[in-house]
């Protein structure tokens, strides 16, 4: 069934539901930035996956029973690479990066699904693919070296610390594809973040001053509102909207959302005074070419 086919059959929810992951994932950079206005970017990290594992508890629970020998291990894995160490280098890189930046080059991630499909998987693409990778690095690279005055200077390196994400984003969709193909979407989504949650809770109540700012700084209580707003629509809500979307129409239908999301986050940073230039335009254009072509059929 093609993807015309799918959306006339369903009417308009398929459409609602993407733009609606559109806007909820592209918001994510700026609720980020809110963050690190009162928190270090560690806690910032830290207090979206703890928050996350509270709203997705419930879920994760029940589910539990459907594990099977092994699984245990690779749930704690998946939920590292696609929740746990992203939250730490997504906030980290954001003390130097503009949110719309950041959410450009979260633009990579399907790329390096297909690269590590390649290179581990046995998983094939076509010539032109190739062409969109390197297209879309050369693209990455551009925005590194974009600043917010009207030429390029020398390279911001935490750029490619959300380039590191992408690329734990491409290993955990390649290892859950591969590697625990028989549980649900929900239950890999749920249980990965309440089995690597313990580590995040006990680094921030443990380890950091997050206890004593949220009594004793202006605004922090907002703060971490927003990285629990963060928590709970970028992490838990949206994942179980991603599967549903998946589920009603096809992948290639589903990751649209890969061009519409940045353009969201270059809204929200816009309205927050971001800069953005000829540069960065050209550098978001460059990848979201890249990407069009990789996944081009």
């Amino acid at each position: 069934m093609n993807t015309t086919t799918v959306r006339k059959s369903l009417g308009a929810t398929p459409v609602f539901l993407l733009i609606f992951l559109s806007l909820i994932w592209g918001t994510s950079f700026i609720l980020i930035k809110q963050g690190l206005k009162v928190f270090a970017p560690d806690q910032v990290g830290a207090l979206r996956v703890t928050a996350a594992m509270i709203f997705l508890l419930p879920l994760a629970l029940p589910r539990l029973k459907e594990l099977r020998g092994g699984d245990g291990w690779k749930l704690f894995l998946s939920g590292m690479m696609g929740i746990f160490l992203p939250a730490f280098l997504f906030s980290i890189a954001q003390t130097r990066l503009d949110s719309s930046v950041a959410g450009i080059l979260n633009t990579l991630s399907p790329l390096w699904t297909m690269i590590l499909g390649a290179a581990f998987f046995q998983q094939r693409f076509r010539s032109y693919a190739i062409v969109g990778i390197v297209l879309s690095f050369v693209g990455a690279v551009w925005l590194a070296l974009s600043r917010s005055g009207d030429a390029i200077s020398g390279i911001n390196l935490y750029a490619f610390l959300i380039v590191a994400a992408c690329l734990l984003y491409g290993a955990n969709l390649n290892w859950v594809k591969f590697k625990i193909p028989h549980l649900g979407a929900i239950t890999i989504a749920s249980v990965s973040v309440v089995l690597t949650s313990p580590l995040a809770a006990v680094y921030l109540f443990g380890f950091t001053d997050f206890t004593q700012k949220l009594q004793t700084v202006p605004g922090a209580w907002r703060a971490a509102g927003f990285i629990c707003l963060l928590a709970f629509m970028g992490t838990a809500l949206a994942n179980l909207i991603f599967n549903q979307l998946v589920k009603m129409t096809t992948p290639l239908y589903a990751s649209t959302v890969t061009y519409i999301m940045p353009l969201v986050a270059v809204m929200w940073g816009v309205l927050d005074g971001e800069v953005l230039t000829l540069w960065h335009f050209i550098g978001m254009g460059l990848i979201i070419s890249g990407v069009y072509l990789a996944n081009k059929k």
